[in-house]
């Protein structure tokens, strides 16, 4: 295959390569969901956490891996978008779960979409230059995903639920034995939230046969593409920036995520 022909006399550049086929990793790994199901008020903490430590790595690389095959050709809106396509389609036809009802059903269904939004995320940050396995993605995950406000909040919730992994890595769960159909549905109401409020259409349908998967669809798409625009409209501010490593002495970026017309 030959490049496209040059116009007006300008070098000729490569369109970007279509998206490949996303790695096997389907959902989150089942440590998380035995953290989640133990600790579900922070759950979206617990989430973020494990995304940057596990995907924030399969971005960074992702990223590096399509610079060199294709150096100085891709723009980095192109970059970015490819990302956004791969990820939206992964959340309106998830691999798995998807003729579970109940509240089961709800609990991997939601933890699946907020799963597949954070590594949309990562990649996004990743292909405007910043770096995907850092903290900060984590608070940026949770501000995106408006499970918090302000990115101070999300630090203080991040560092809480930092803490109880450690402690229960150091001396076991101490989580309460709450009836299980409660825990489940509190687990549930923190994952939708983070997934995506038009995502909570996702509880109602699910106690509904017949209709979950068309409703499902819709709304999975829905909010992965909004936080698709937020994220962007995010790290485009700081492509060239480059990512606030947080070192002694380094410079601090203050952000805002943008308000975007509704």
């Amino acid at each position: 295959m030959t490049d496209a022909a040059p116009a007006d006399g300008q070098p000729g550049v490569r369109p970007p390569q279509q998206p490949e086929a996303a790695p096997a990793v389907a959902g989150p790994p089942a440590g998380l969901w035995d953290r989640m199901r133990e600790d579900p008020q922070y759950a979206p903490e617990h989430l973020a956490l494990a995304a940057v430590r596990q995907l924030g790595p399969e971005a960074a690389q992702w990223a590096r891996r399509v610079g060199a095959e294709q150096p100085a050709t891709v723009p980095v809106e192109a970059l970015a978008e490819q990302a956004v396509r791969r990820f939206v389609n992964h959340a309106r036809f998830p691999e798995t779960a998807a003729g579970a009802t109940g509240l089961p059903g709800l609990v991997i269904d939601v933890g699946l979409l907020a799963w597949t939004q954070a590594r949309m995320v990562l990649h996004v940050a990743a292909a405007y230059g910043l770096d995907a396995t850092h903290h900060d993605r984590a608070v940026d995950l949770l501000v995106l995903q408006k499970v918090h406000k302000a990115e101070q909040a999300a630090r203080l919730a991040l560092g809480v639920a930092a803490g109880r992994e450690r402690a229960d890595a150091l001396f076991g769960s101490s989580a309460g034995q709450a009836p299980l159909g409660q825990v489940t549905l509190r687990l549930g109401a923190r994952l939708a939230q983070m997934a995506g409020a038009r995502a909570t259409k996702r509880v109602v349908a699910k106690v509904l046969p017949g209709v979950a998967i068309i409703l499902g669809t819709w709304a999975n798409s829905s909010a992965t593409k909004e936080l698709a625009a937020r994220s962007r409209a995010l790290y485009r501010q700081h492509s060239g920036v480059g990512c606030r490593c947080g070192g002694a002495g380094e410079h601090r970026l203050r952000r805002r995520v943008p308000r975007l017309p509704r």
